[in-house]
């Protein structure tokens, strides 16, 4: 969770200074992209079970330190809300109105099992692998990995 919210905070700092931003997702932070309303079928048994033990979208994503069995997000959410600091929800919402590409590697996804019907609905949603990201990072002025 913590690492979404840096990177999106990041973003939409960015955006709201007309910079372009495209953020490269890959391997668990897949698991904020992934909609728990959608399920996708004809899963073989390990994708079955990292959808089972993986968080199922950005609602459900733990702290990198400090998650203390899920009383750590809960906090952080707390803190968030009560200092008007946007929600997850609310951030993806406000990158879609201000542009921000989001690109799904899809070799994390095919190795995690999971499934482009499964993902949210966003309107810059793309699927590519790590060079187009490294192509993208080279035609910019400034690139993070968080």
């Amino acid at each position: 969770m913590d690492k979404i919210l840096a990177a999106m905070i990041i973003s939409l700092a960015a955006a709201a200074m007309d910079t372009q931003v495209k953020l490269f997702f890959s391997f668990w932070a897949l698991s904020a992209l992934r909609d728990p309303k959608k399920k996708a079928k004809g899963k073989d048994f390990i994708s079955k079970m990292f959808g089972m033990m993986l968080p199922n979208g950005r609602n459900k994503l733990k702290l990198s330190n400090m998650n203390m069995c899920g009383m750590g997000p809960m906090m952080i959410k707390r803190l968030m809300k009560k200092q008007n600091v946007m929600s997850l929800d609310a951030m993806f919402k406000e990158a879609a109105e201000l542009g921000i590409e989001i690109t799904v590697c899809e070799m994390s996804m095919n190795l995690m099992g999971f499934k482009k019907e499964e993902m949210i609905d966003y309107p810059h949603l793309r699927y590519a692998g790590a060079t187009t990201f490294v192509a993208d990072a080279g035609e910019s002025s400034m690139q993070w990995f968080i």
